[in-house]
């Protein structure tokens, strides 16, 4: 199925995996894609201010192709007003929490860098910023989020796709033609 759609969001809530399907959407279609995380940390876990994230995402979505691997709610109306698929990761709490805690103890054992250099470390991983406590604090208002824009897709607004399991996904990505 060659895929129609040149500027593509891809929503979920943490651990949902994200970034690898958008990496591997942007390698079966040729658009290149954003890992939205480069864009808020730089090195030293040091955070770029909300401008700096606006300008730099406002640049990307001024395109005609492009893939985001997600959109902070502080900017997310900049991709809203341009995307033309929303592909919703619409796993329940416990998978996208087990994959979550898996990637995260793995980033820490191994020292794996991540956004612009950084490392998980043990002290971020069970601090009050805890990567897995925002899987918590933000979960249902992302579920809730992909589920009004699947609705709105139905009054006009961009069209969504919600796949409720990690399969469906990859079933889905199989059928995209490739470059």
């Amino acid at each position: 199925m060659k895929l129609d759609a040149q500027r593509i969001l891809i929503y979920g809530v943490c651990g949902s995996g994200k970034t690898t399907f958008a990496r591997q959407l942007s390698e079966r279609t040729g658009i290149s894609w954003t890992a939205v995380d480069d864009i808020a940390w730089r090195p030293g876990w040091v955070s770029t201010s909300n401008e700096q994230q606006v300008a730099e995402v406002t640049t990307i979505c001024a395109g005609e192709r492009w893939i985001l691997d997600s959109a902070y709610a502080k900017w997310a109306d900049v991709p809203l007003a341009r995307v033309e698929l929303i592909v919703g990761l619409d796993y329940p709490r416990w998978f996208s929490l087990a994959r979550l805690l898996r990637r995260t103890f793995t980033r820490v054992v191994d020292k794996q860098k991540i956004c612009n250099g950084n490392v998980e470390t043990w002290r971020q991983t069970f601090s009050r910023d805890s990567i897995l406590l925002w899987h918590f604090r933000s979960f249902t208002n992302k579920r809730r989020r992909m589920r009004a824009w699947r609705d709105a897709a139905v009054a006009g607004g961009p069209a969504v796709i919600l796949f409720p399991s990690a399969r469906d996904t990859e079933r889905w990505l199989a059928t995209i033609d490739g470059v």
